[in-house]
């Protein structure tokens, strides 16, 4: 019955997916402000449409949070949907096949900025509890908290979940923010890396000098930062920061071939990144690197002159924007730390070396063994034919971790993304396939979580 409801109206839920992917919501770039706020407006509306109760824009700091709720029977169970309505830049807008934010169909797909991190994804949510809603079977009370700052750290939500305790009592968060190995290969994200963002800024000279006059006498900035960074892996690609790995989890051996079992095409990889050769940390298959181990990335470098032609300038400042990701046992206040006393250490006497901080969060493992996950695996079981993986995830999701120590709640990450949908890159995608058994799929896992909580 759910099934044919999803069929009859795929069309309209494919037309309102791309009408809100057409407003371009990007949280971190204040010349969208007014077209985030839409957004947000916009999510409102269609909860309401689809029979939500208490519905509203709830102010913060920042840009509002969508809350709303259906409370059927305070004697079942009540799940609380997160999900953001912000994306990623767009840019570089040149390496778009089509304009990121007029959305088209193309071989199946839907290519947009925000298709499926996260406003794909989350609008599965809407539409679930639309089709639960016709059909009067929505077996669970439901809550929803869509924020419109996930893309730039959430800064302002974990005061709205501490100002509201009692409002957003549940028994388990319901998130569509992660993705999975393929779809005839579903899984769940049991895991999260944490997150460390930094920016770093070194200064030579009180000014621009001619690189001719000057050259050979100052030091450069930019050739200054790019040795520090470059100090900060060894031969063996392993992190050079004192301490860094101090409280890093070790899986056994036996926890990594459980690991190992998880289908992986190493040459398919290759050959879809477009690379010679995977890179990374001695000893490590690349599945482990994106997942049980910290890493250090450059996400931004910039300095001197990058304009047409030429300028032969030494410039007075060199900038990067790093991040790390963690696992488990690290904290982002702790790494954060070992950072910035390692970087300015590094630095010579030449040079004045400022680390500024970012946003961070803690990573973090969902239990596979509760009756939300198992839930959740029956629902993929069923509207897949195939029982899921539980696998680890290389991102980050900061809110997973605050969730369960504000409100003492645990996640089920129930993503439907793909590796090939780019999300972050310019032509992100998300296929209809996985939009639409997304649909499918999330009001099983109400069934079976209201039916298994009985016996729990």
């Amino acid at each position: 019955m759910l099934k044919n409801y999803i069929s009859e109206n795929k069309d309209r839920f494919i037309n309102e997916l791309m009408e809100m992917l057409r407003i371009p919501s990007v949280s971190a770039d204040p010349k969208f402000k007014a077209d985030v706020i839409r957004t947000a407006e916009f999510v409102k509306q269609k909860l309401q449409e689809a029979g939500a109760d208490s519905v509203e824009l709830c102010e913060t700091a920042g840009y509002p949070i969508v809350y709303g709720e259906k409370m059927v029977d305070p004697a079942l169970p009540t799940v609380l949907v997160y999900g953001h309505y912000d994306v990623q830049p767009a840019d570089p807008y040149e390496l778009w096949n089509s304009p990121p934010f007029e959305p088209v169909i193309k071989n199946e797909k839907i290519y947009a900025r925000g298709a499926c991190d996260d406003k794909g994804q989350m609008y599965m949510h809407v539409k679930a509890f639309e089709t639960m809603m016709k059909h009067n079977a929505l077996a669970c009370n439901v809550k929803f908290m869509i924020e419109g700052e996930e893309e730039v750290g959430s800064a302002n939500l974990g005061t709205f979940v501490k100002n509201n305790l009692d409002r957003l009592q549940a028994d388990v968060i319901l998130i569509s923010d992660t993705g999975m190995l393929g779809n005839d290969t579903p899984s769940i994200t049991s895991g999260l890396r944490g997150m460390s963002y930094v920016e770093v800024e070194v200064t030579g000279p009180n000014r621009d000098l001619h690189s001719g006059s000057y050259g050979g006498a100052v030091a450069n900035p930019i050739n200054i930062l790019c040795q520090m960074i470059a100090s900060l892996h060894d031969e063996n690609n392993h992190i050079t920061i004192p301490g860094f790995y101090d409280n890093v989890e070790e899986l056994t051996e036996e926890e990594r071939a459980e690991m190992g079992r998880a289908p992986f095409d190493l040459e398919k990889y290759r050959q879809a990144l477009g690379i010679a050769d995977v890179h990374g940390e001695k000893g490590y298959s690349t599945r482990e690197r994106i997942s049980i181990r910290p890493t250090l990335d450059v996400n931004g470098i910039w300095g001197g002159y990058t304009g047409e032609g030429a300028k032969t300038v030494i410039a007075s400042k060199a900038y990067a924007k790093i991040s790390m990701r963690l696992v488990p046992h690290q904290t982002s206040e702790e790494i954060t730390e070992k950072f910035r006393k390692h970087f300015e250490s590094i630095a010579p006497a030449s040079v004045q070396v400022v680390v500024k901080p970012h946003h961070g969060g803690e990573p973090v493992v969902t239990p596979t063994d509760s009756v939300a996950y198992q839930a959740a695996a029956r629902a993929y079981e069923e509207a897949f034919g195939i029982k899921p993986i539980p696998v680890r995830s290389g991102g980050s999701i900061p809110i997973v971790a605050m969730f369960k120590a504000v409100l003492g709640i645990d996640s089920v990450l129930m993503g439907f993304g793909l590796d090939s949908d780019a999300i972050h890159s310019p032509n992100e995608s998300f296929g209809l396939f996985n939009f639409l058994k997304g649909i499918e799929t999330i009001p099983l896992f109400y069934q079976y979580y209201a039916e298994m909580s009985q016996h729990a």
